[in-house]
């Protein structure tokens, strides 16, 4: 079985100058101070421990207060054991992010892995009315997010309060909560969710969870191929056995038909 993490990071802003509030930044020189990562929220699926590292961890912390390196680090650490990245929004903002953070610490890039986009996948195989995380949480009746209380919570970090520390953290991992959650109505939907079977194995398992118990409900056909379909007992996602059904004879009479 693939390991599986579900992650989810929080960026300081970027303070720049500017001459209005839409004014955008045009140059670097402009930036006071670029932005990086306060912490992180992690948990391996089906794990009941969450995994969270936050600048205050370290002590590193007390004389740059705006160093990530230690955070960064141990987030790579898990990352380099994953086979599976899920995360809201992860191609656009929180894979691209970490990579960031890495590059600028020196550190090389984990082990190869697959990206499920739970941002992606809404857009992609539903119409919901928003995708965001806590719309989503909200519509599937698995829970919503942890509110922030507005900006003053990520200014609240930068002075150093504990207090806002403490609910940032909070914050970060009620997300990978309700990610797991949302992610787990989402998936029998993703029909290109990478396959959770590493290893080899004699007996059939389902691609998108491991499980092994199914149920067959009709075929599925090709040009010349007629194959058994399942639904997973677990996940009740769809997938269809590697072996065609047809003889040589039938295949070629089929082919001849349709073509």
């Amino acid at each position: 079985m693939s390991n599986i993490l579900l992650f989810d990071i929080e960026t300081a802003p970027v303070i720049a100058y500017t001459w209005g509030l839409y004014n955008e930044v045009t140059s670097m020189k402009m930036v006071k101070s670029d932005w990086y990562c306060l912490c992180w929220g992690a948990k391996w699926l089906g794990d009941k421990k969450f995994m969270s590292a936050g600048l205050p961890d370290f002590k590193l912390y007390k004389k740059e207060p705006e160093n990530d390196l230690e955070v960064m680090t141990a987030l790579w650490q898990l990352v380099d054991k994953a086979d599976i990245l899920i995360a809201h929004n992860a191609i656009k903002f929180d894979i691209r992010k970490m990579n960031a953070r890495f590059l600028q610490h020196n550190l090389s890039p984990p082990s190869p892995y697959k990206v499920v986009d739970t941002l992606k996948a809404s857009r992609r195989f539903f119409k919901c009315t928003s995708n965001r995380l806590g719309d989503l949480g909200e519509f599937l009746g698995v829970g919503s997010k942890t509110p922030t209380g507005g900006f003053d919570l990520w200014k609240g970090c930068l002075a150093g309060d504990e207090k806002c520390w403490s609910h940032m953290v909070k914050y970060c991992l009620q997300d990978v909560r309700l990610l797991e959650k949302v992610y787990l109505k989402l998936r029998p939907y993703i029909s290109n969710h990478p396959n959770v079977n590493t290893e080899n194995t004699e007996d059939q398992a389902c691609s998108k969870c491991g499980n092994q118990t199914f149920i067959k409900r009709g075929f599925a056909y090709t040009t010349a191929g007629k194959y058994q379909r399942y639904q997973c007992t677990k996940c009740l996602g769809w997938q269809k056995d590697s072996a065609n059904l047809l003889k040589k004879e039938e295949r070629s009479a089929r082919a001849r038909n349709i073509s």
